[in-house]
């Protein structure tokens, strides 16, 4: 079976929601993995810092980008 591309669809609905709105880890995990999402949180999540990394999406919580070493609670995603 064919592995999703998190990192598309992350970088995907970030962009379609354009830098004045977010995403939420769970949509995405939602989208790939409709069966067992919740399994995958932790691999999304990962995904998002990675391109946090790379320049290409930030991660915010209360909207504000967050510490990636002090991620506790929920975070949403956007495009930069």
């Amino acid at each position: 079976m064919q592995q999703p591309d998190i990192s598309a669809s992350i970088v995907s609905v970030a962009t379609d929601r354009g830098p004045d709105k977010s995403t939420c880890p769970s949509e995405i995990a939602r989208m790939l993995f409709p069966e067992d999402w919740r399994a995958h949180m932790k691999d999304v999540v990962n995904v998002a810092i990675d391109l946090q990394h790379q320049g290409k999406v930030v991660i915010t919580q209360k909207g504000v980008p967050v510490d990636l070493n002090q991620i506790k609670g929920p975070i949403r995603i956007k495009i930069l």
